[in-house]
């Protein structure tokens, strides 16, 4: 026993404190749609609530068995395509998606640091690739145009079995879970047989709506009783196909010998819907504890499932250190070794210091902001400590709550506590203010049509 806590207290101090000549690899896993407690992984141990009590997800508990668990891990939107621009360049959308300045900044964005674009200037031997659901929607830029070397092109919800497409239904390949899982394996077999390191992202369609689903993975969800919470046995067979292509990931590190170099992050685009059409009756809404869903600023849209694991990262831990997508970004760049500044737009930070067991992620801004408007309702949160403010712009409304009492959002603060809501209040219309973000729902006709979620 003494020898392995050595080991593992040699991997934390390799990782926190040395910089290898041996470049790391990098495995982005992006659920879409996945509850915060969509998931068997009981992301917080004191909270019972924090999983599904019908959904089956082995492979996520494997993850999180091997590395760190984040219970307060965070989607940049609550939506799909303003988080998947946002990953890529570490930015939150209130700087390039919902912008006043619509018009302009397609083009700023498209010169952006990207993830692919920072490995590469680590080291030229970087390949990089991008398999299912990219949806950079209303202008159109390409994987190849923010730095990937291989991709699947410019895909959407349609793509992988958006909603109308005949759902619930058994299918070869539901959501095309298969075919991306398969072309990133083989992408990863090619390097590994090139001795070059790579940086591969893995979005899936799954779980969005409309639900495909493997027969296999049917019959396992009706074998078992439905919970209070989550009902449908199709949304569980869907889920259940998701979870087993982690698994084939993390095998494949495996067979391949390169987990001693290899970092896997896993989180999900956004929150879970509130609602699954066609689905049982429950008693409990579908993101309880958390109140409201995918669309909303509040905890159900979203707080996600986040876990880490790699090289010196403490198997089986536990962190409640507020992390988000935004921090993949910097996080790679410090663990690739990237030698230049990073850009002063970005609005993430490096985890490294978590992944070695602190208690700290340094941001440019000791807050998290969460915005939208344009094409979206405009709703706009800022949470600082366990602090979090909520403001709806058209109906002028702000509300105060301490997530450490009130995971649930159910109690608002704002009278209560009037110096705590105005100094966040300040900061979050300043921050909105400094980066020309919209505060106004201002949608074209072009853009109605690609807001759908």
């Amino acid at each position: 026993m003494r020898f392995f806590t050595s080991l593992a207290l040699i991997g934390a101090f390799l990782l926190c404190h040395s910089h290898s000549e041996e470049k790391p690899n990098f495995i982005v896993i992006l659920t879409d749609d996945q509850s915060w407690v969509g998931t068997s992984l009981q992301i917080d141990p004191k909270d019972p609530r924090s999983k599904s009590d019908y959904y089956q997800t082995p492979n996520l508990e494997r993850l999180a068995s091997i590395g760190v668990s984040f219970t307060d891990g965070y989607a940049p939107a609550p939506f799909c395509c303003p988080t998947r621009r946002s990953l890529l360049v570490g930015q939150t959308p209130a700087r390039h998606l919902y912008q006043k300045d619509q018009k302009s900044w397609p083009t700023k964005y498209r010169k952006q640091l990207s993830i692919p674009r920072m490995l590469k200037a680590v080291d030229a031997h970087y390949v990089t690739a991008h398999f299912g659901k990219w949806d950079s929607r209303f202008d159109g830029v390409s994987p190849e145009e923010m730095g990937y070397d291989v991709s699947d092109g410019k895909t959407g919800n349609d793509t992988g079995g958006g909603k109308g497409s005949g759902g619930p239904a058994v299918a070869a390949d539901p959501k095309l879970i298969g075919g991306i899982t398969s072309r990133a394996l083989t992408f990863m077999e090619n390097q590994v047989s090139a001795e070059r390191p790579f940086y591969v992202q893995l979005s899936h369609y799954a779980v969005h709506l409309d639900i495909f689903y493997s027969k296999g993975a049917m019959a396992r969800a009706k074998a078992r009783p439905p919970g209070t919470k989550h009902t449908m046995a199709e949304f569980a067979a869907m889920t259940d196909d998701v979870d087993r292509a982690v698994g084939e990931v993390l095998d494949k590190v495996e067979s391949l010998g390169i987990k001693e170099s290899t970092y896997v992050f896993f989180l999900s685009d956004n929150g879970g819907r509130e609602a699954i059409p066609m689905a049982p009756e429950a008693k409990l809404p579908l993101n309880h504890p958390l109140r409201d869903g995918k669309g909303s600023v509040y905890e159900g849209g979203i707080r996600v499932p986040f876990v880490v694991v790699g090289p010196g990262v403490k198997q089986g831990s536990l962190s409640r250190v507020p992390v988000t997508g935004l921090d993949i970004l910097p996080t790679l760049a410090d663990l690739a070794d990237y030698r230049s500044p990073l850009p002063d737009s970005l609005d993430g930070g490096s985890l490294r210091p978590v992944l070695c067991g602190g208690d700290t992620v340094t941001r440019a801004r000791p807050f998290l902001i969460f915005h939208q408007a344009v094409a979206r309702k405009a709703q706009s949160a800022i949470r600082e400590g366990d602090f979090k403010l909520v403001k709806h712009w058209e109906q002028k409304q702000v509300e105060l709550f301490d997530l450490s009492q009130d995971r649930s959002e159910a109690r608002n603060l704002s009278q209560k506590m009037p110096d705590v809501r105005k100094d966040l209040e300040r900061k979050l219309d300043g921050f909105l203010s400094k980066v020309g973000a919209e505060t106004r729902k201002t949608m074209s006709k072009k853009n109605k049509a690609s807001a759908s979620p």
